[in-house]
């Protein structure tokens, strides 16, 4: 009987200062300086920014053209670095092995998400690459949970 009141009281304590409601969704995201978290509350917003980049073509007809296709891979590729973060990446892998060694890996990797108001904030192009910032403003229920 004084094993159960201890173990109770133990249990009891345990539970003191637990909070039982949802903590506020955490991004993390990559600056130069380092690794900066923001936490969202429920009414508040969240700004993501990030760099699409694309590469021109060799095998175009003019330079105009290598321009826009670069533009139009890195504006791509800026979309779906924005969806990777707010709706996360799927990752499916499959290894086959045989005699007790890897013969073959398959790692795939996916985002599904429907994109609005991202704005390009800057386009670049030096060398061949083209770069696109973009960013969005999100609001708390707009992540998935």
């Amino acid at each position: 009987m004084k094993i159960l009141s201890v173990l109770s009281a133990l249990i009891a304590i345990s539970f003191i200062g637990c909070n039982l409601t949802p903590e506020p969704l955490s991004i993390k995201s990559g600056e130069e300086n380092g690794l900066v978290e923001v936490v969202l509350g429920k009414k508040e917003n969240v700004l993501i920014s990030v760099v699409g980049q694309g590469v021109a073509p060799m095998n175009t007809s003019s330079p105009a053209q290598a321009y826009a296709l670069a533009k139009r891979a890195a504006v791509s590729d800026a979309y779906r670095l924005i969806a990777e973060k707010v709706k996360g990446v799927r990752v499916d892998g499959q290894d086959t092995i045989e005699n007790m060694m890897v013969k073959k890996s398959t790692v795939r990797t996916s985002v599904n998400a429907m994109i609005r108001n991202a704005s390009v904030v800057e386009t670049t192009f030096k060398e061949g690459l083209c770069e696109v910032e973009m960013e969005i403003t999100i609001a708390h229920s707009q992540f998935s949970q």
